[in-house]
């Protein structure tokens, strides 16, 4: 009889993983804080009765009804400044941007209603706001919608900046993002949306939360550390596979964050691997790879590199239209595996 006493209890089963998209993913966060929270509500075009430009915000109008999902008119600098007066009055509304370049109609709204009022205010007045949507290329949508802003709203300070490459990532800092008592930017991307990545029990969980200022290494190497934020994280991954069979051990920081930037992981890392690769779809002027790079030299870790930092940066010109310039403005995985050596010397 298997009750008898000193059996073994059957082993636990491990612990479940499912595949979930970046869309679900952040779908879930906004129902999970919706819920939570009667002063969340979202605002923006087409985020209600149509469910989302990109079905994000699916099933949210019809659970919660017109006063917590609310359709604007085609209007960013009206519904964006609405949604800040409210965040100011004690809401805390998620403001979404059908893509970060109509961001720039509300830019006013952004930084010099958002970003500075607490600050200007003695810390009397928080604006807990949340403003996300698709950030960056997406797939043959001209110049005009195909910019990265990471370094631009990086570059303010009063805002934090996010930007999610996983499901766990997108759930995560959208649900931090929400709670936080500060603006918080949320830069995400519209390719990865349907793209599935896998989610633990834990990750699925009502209380997950992904804390604001903290990179995660994707995977540990020791030869060369790349760093990366959104969809070209992946990029990377991919480039690490691709070295590992060469020998290269690449390790893979996600930035998740880029104000406030996480340098000290980044530092630790270049000490470990003395090479240091960053990756970016954006602008290489005064990007995000620059600040990183610049940090690097001022700080401890400059003395553990044995060869210069090298940046992987989207082609320094307004996006074309066509997909074969389009791809060749983009960083790719070969570019990738093409710094890397070159900085290795191999």
């Amino acid at each position: 009889d298997s009750r008898r006493a000193g059996s073994l209890p059957p082993p636990s089963p491990p612990a479940a993983v499912s595949q979930v998209t970046v869309r679900d993913a952040l779908n879930q966060a906004l129902d999970e804080e919706l819920e939570r929270d009667e002063r969340v509500f979202l605002l923006g075009e087409e985020v209600a009765q149509y469910d989302g430009a990109y079905k994000i915000s699916r099933g949210l109008w019809k659970k919660y009804g017109d006063k917590r999902v609310i359709d604007t008119p085609i209007s960013e600098m009206g519904f964006a400044g609405i949604a800040v007066g409210a965040a100011m009055a004690g809401l805390r509304p998620v403001c979404e941007f059908m893509t970060f370049n109509f961001s720039m109609q509300a830019i006013d709204q952004v930084i010099n209603s958002a970003a500075k009022t607490c600050y200007m205010s003695a810390g009397s007045i928080p604006v807990p706001i949340v403003f996300r949507g698709p950030n960056g290329a997406a797939a043959g949508v001209g110049a005009q919608h195909s910019q990265c802003f990471a370094a631009w709203y990086g570059h303010c300070p009063g805002l934090k900046v996010v930007s999610p490459w996983s499901s766990e990532d997108a759930k995560g800092l959208l649900k931090a993002a929400i709670r936080d008592d500060n603006p918080v930017v949320m830069l995400e991307s519209e390719l990865l949306y349907s793209v599935p990545f896998e989610m633990s029990e834990q990750a699925q969980s009502k209380e997950f939360v992904v804390p604001i200022g903290k990179a995660k290494i994707e995977k540990p190497g020791t030869h060369v550390t790349l760093v990366a934020h959104s969809r070209p994280v992946g990029h990377c991954m991919e480039a690490a596979a691709v070295l590992s069979k060469e020998g290269v051990e690449c390790e893979v920081i996600n930035l998740r964050t880029i104000r406030p930037m996480d340098i000290e992981t980044v530092e630790a890392s270049v000490a470990k691997t003395n090479h240091l690769v960053t990756v970016e779809g954006g602008w290489p002027q005064f990007g995000v790879g620059a600040e990183i790079c610049a940090r690097i030299m001022e700080g401890p870790a400059f003395n553990y590199l044995d060869a210069p930092a090298v940046r992987v940066t989207g082609a320094d010109v307004p996006m074309p239209y066509a997909k074969i310039l389009e791809d060749n403005c983009l960083p790719q995985v070969k570019d990738i595996v093409f710094a890397v050596k070159k900085t290795l010397n191999i």
